[in-house]
């Protein structure tokens, strides 16, 4: 399998990472607002079944490297935020969460975490996407981000978000059908 989100069924993608840092390490930048903020997106978390989840996000805010933001995403420049909530967890294994998103139903994100040595296998599902559209900006979404994680749990310095996000949507135009 290549580093690339796999289309998994109509509405659902996945893509898993092998990433440098023990599964409780990752499990932390999954669910504190301070760690979650370096590769996604702030935000408190209630951590139980029912708890919100939410997620501010400001992409400027990821990377010490300046980019201007693409005209389609502008509306994104500085802070939006989502709100959820957690449909399961099993600490530190698994955490899935509604992601709601304008004004399309809630879809669900699931994180599972298998220890493999000192690293940990990352396997993150994206569930009831309502149309391709949004299965290309979501598999790219996600293929950003956790980029940006490998490169924070590794030390280094994260790449700006949108400069890394549109070549992929671009490739994951033409790899989803």
């Amino acid at each position: 399998m290549d580093d690339f989100a796999q289309y998994i069924g109509p509405g659902e993608v996945t893509l898993e990472r092998l990433l440098p840092a023990s599964v409780e390490r990752v499990w932390a930048f999954l669910t504190e607002s301070d760690k979650r903020g370096t590769w996604l997106a702030r935000g408190k978390m209630d951590l139980r079944v029912g708890g919100e989840v939410e997620n501010i996000f400001d992409h400027a805010t990821l990377s010490p490297t300046p980019e201007t933001v693409p005209e389609k995403y502008e509306k994104y420049c500085g802070e939006s935020r989502m709100l959820g909530h957690i449909t399961a967890i099993d600490p530190p294994r698994l955490l899935a969460y509604s992601w709601a998103e304008g004004e399309a139903p809630d879809s669900e994100v699931t994180f599972e975490l298998e220890a493999k040595g000192d690293m940990t296998q990352l396997t993150v599902t994206h569930r009831k996407l309502p149309n391709r559209t949004t299965m290309v900006g979501v598999a790219g979404g996600w293929h950003a981000h956790i980029s940006i994680m490998f490169s924070v749990l590794e030390g280094k310095t994260p790449p700006p978000f949108w400069t890394t996000y549109m070549p992929l949507e671009a490739e994951y135009e033409k790899r989803l059908p």
